[in-house]
């Protein structure tokens, strides 16, 4: 992964350097991001694919207030990525109560399978699921032997034995009987196969008719460059894929290859192997993964506070049609701040550069923290119709809130003026509405 990850390191520190982002910029960024993506082993059509998406985007989408196009094409970059690797949050396979949940796992011979069968056994261990491991792997010398040290190793039960003529049997009995014996995880671990072993792929068809797997997991070699996309293709004509697990993703692996396999069978990421113990397997997460491909931290903050600034922005357009505006919609809107960061930081986004005293600073967020506390108090009638709140009903609200009735009336006030300035503002835009009609 290393160099993919310097190489868009490098990629957005010189964005982020840019001081103007015009056309020529973007055209600048998205060809370099296309040669670091094939560098990195990912294929030529999903390159042009991604680079696409992003560039339509940047030309396309508004600029919110405070923010740049430099923030919009940061933006689009992490979320395609995070797009292509399977989205926000790959959700982990996991057993129904009370029913035996079987994985096939597939891969080429070398991948890393084995390891990654105990490895997974481990995981599912530890969030208190009885698991067992089922060797039908009966062409590698030593495989079976191999695999039960592994199982005692993580504590999961064990079937396979030297000999065995079929694996297809050696998979249907360890499933069986580990199915009579109530256990939660099984766990069946195959003979290593090539997309040239038509053979070999068969006989994983056999074996997947045969046990009727609930999951069947691809097990990839982080480092395999461009022949993961076809490799993976190829498994996924046989048996269709549910998930991937990525090895070998902690030294310097490139992983393109491991982003062509998702795109081509539409398979999700699971798991990543992040060292050769068998506690190194960690659930996958795009857009962590992501933002450290990036060399960015904070990027994930920054795409939050331009979707609360995209969400404000629309209610407000909402809101300028209607003319309704209630306590409700006072309180999305200071949620909606809150979300865009300290006072200090918000009024950093305003062209111009506002700033505040530390004294001011800080009168400013403990008003807003002290009004969010009292609008949280409040029932959804009295959100929805102010005009009901009486003095009985402000003590409720100020105990209710750790704050003073003085405070709720402070709010109140607030309330009215924005509410009054929302009028305003509708008044305004049908005055220019109407004067665009009849003159």
């Amino acid at each position: 992964m290393r160099s993919l990850k310097e190489g868009l390191a490098r990629l957005v520190a010189k964005l982020k350097g840019a001081t103007l982002v015009d056309e020529r910029v973007i055209r600048e960024f998205i060809r370099g991001l296309q040669r670091e993506l094939l560098k990195a082993d990912v294929s030529a059509d999903i390159v042009l694919e991604v680079s696409r998406r992003i560039e339509e985007r940047v030309k396309q989408e508004r600029v919110p207030p405070g923010f740049s196009r430099k923030d919009l094409l940061l933006r689009a970059l992490y979320e395609e990525l995070v797009r292509m690797l399977g989205g926000e949050k790959v959700e982990i396979p996991r057993p129904r109560k009370g029913r035996p949940f079987v994985i096939l796992l597939v891969g080429i011979q070398g991948s890393g399978k084995t390891t990654t069968a105990a490895k997974l056994a481990l995981f599912y261990r530890k969030r208190g699921y009885k698991v067992a491991l089922v060797c039908a792997d009966n062409y590698r010398p030593g495989a079976v032997d191999q695999l039960r040290q592994l199982a005692k190793l993580v504590g999961a039960e064990f079937y396979g034995y030297e000999g065995a003529k079929s694996s297809v049997e050696l998979a249907k009995e360890g499933v069986e009987a580990f199915k009579a014996k109530g256990v939660d995880v099984i766990i069946v671990d195959t003979a290593g196969r090539h997309k040239e072993e038509k053979g070999l792929l068969e006989e994983m068809k056999e074996i997947a008719d045969a046990i009727h797997p609930d999951e069947v997991m691809l097990v990839l070699d982080g480092t395999m460059g461009k022949q993961a996309g076809s490799q993976a293709e190829a498994f996924h004509k046989v048996v269709p894929l549910g998930h991937i697990i990525v090895t070998k993703l902690d030294g310097a692996a490139r992983g393109g290859g491991a982003l062509a396999a998702v795109v081509r069978t539409g398979a999700k990421i699971a798991f990543i192997g992040v060292g050769e113990k068998v506690d190194e397997l960690e659930p996958f997460d795009p857009p962590s993964f992501v933002s450290r491909l990036l060399g960015m931290g904070d990027l994930k903050a920054l795409v939050e506070r331009l979707r609360a600034a995209e969400l404000l922005d629309r209610r407000r357009a909402e809101l300028l049609k209607t003319g309704k505006f209630t306590l409700l919609d006072f309180k999305e809107q200071l949620e909606g701040l809150r979300k865009l960061g300290p006072l200090r930081k918000i009024l950093e986004l305003i062209p111009g550069g506002v700033s505040l005293s530390p004294e001011l600073e800080r009168a400013g967020e403990e008003s807003l923290n002290k009004w969010l506390a009292i609008l949280n108090s409040m029932t959804t009638e009295e959100l929805v119709n102010p005009s009901i709140i009486s003095r009985s009903r402000m003590v409720r609200i100020a105990r209710g809130s750790g704050t003073t009735v003085s405070d709720v009336r402070s709010l109140l006030k607030a309330y009215e003026r924005a509410r009054k300035m929302m009028r305003r503002l509708l008044r305004q835009r049908r005055i220019r509405e109407l004067r665009g009609i009849y003159f």
